[in-house]
């Protein structure tokens, strides 16, 4: 299981089909990785994302999911 440590603010988030789909704004809580609401794929808005969607971690956060199943699965609030 991955730890909410190892995850940082602005590292990038990569889904399964290698496609940048945001950047961590901050861990909310210990279960949901905020994304910035700056990043162009983030429309303006910020995104949430599950912690259990991530599949590891190194310099960036890499998911299970491919992109277009992140993006219309991911929260607004």
């Amino acid at each position: 299981m991955i730890s909410p440590d190892q995850i940082r603010e602005h590292m990038e988030v990569i889904a399964a089909d290698g496609v940048h789909v945001g950047t961590v704004d901050h861990m909310e809580g210990k279960d949901r990785l905020k994304l910035t609401k700056n990043d162009p794929a983030a429309n303006g808005q910020h995104h949430y994302l599950p912690l259990e969607w991530v599949d590891h971690v190194d310099a960036h956060v890499h998911l299970k999911n491919k992109s277009q199943e992140v993006m219309s699965k991911w929260q607004t609030h």
